[in-house]
């Protein structure tokens, strides 16, 4: 095993909390409004979101342009966030994060309530002393009407 200094352990504990707090900024966007600006700030210039049946976008332009719909997709929006694991390459510089997301929205078009529930797989990097997503990618387990439920329909089509 190799032995670690204090002060880089310290700089590893640092970054996992900086990843975790950019996520928390990312979920805090998108359940303020998808602030579009903000959002496609926090991803690498050739960074790809991959929505699985809600799109991939890759790049900010595109990124950018996703974002700025989604007022007209979701009305209302709450990222619950879970069960992180995240994974920092040896050189501090690339992590791998995990998480699970239940989200309680309303979608726009029928003012209806869903839930959403799936699980982020990130792809991060550190670009001088920022943390940004180089992929952010959804699988998504049921995307349901709130009165029917995951058993009834599991994957609505909006």
């Amino acid at each position: 095993m190799v032995e670690i200094d204090i002060e880089s352990r310290v700089m590893r504990i640092e970054s996992l909390e900086q990843i975790r707090s950019l996520k928390a900024h990312y979920c805090d966007l998108c359940d303020e409004g998808y602030d579009a600006d903000a959002l496609t700030a926090l991803f690498t210039a050739d960074a790809l979101w991959d929505g699985g049946d809600l799109g991939q976008f890759q790049g900010h332009e595109r990124i950018h342009r996703f974002f700025s719909n989604m007022p007209k997709v979701m009305s209302f929006a709450v990222h619950h966030i879970t069960n992180s694991a995240i994974q920092l390459s040896e050189d501090g510089l690339r992590a791998d994060a995990r998480w699970y997301l239940l989200q309680t929205a309303t979608v726009r078009v029928s003012e209806r309530a869903v839930w959403l529930a799936g699980r982020y797989d990130d792809v991060l990097v550190r670009e001088a002393d920022t943390w940004k997503f180089q992929s952010v990618k959804i699988q998504t387990r049921f995307f349901t009407p709130h009165d029917e439920g995951w058993a009834t329909t599991p994957l609505l089509e909006l």
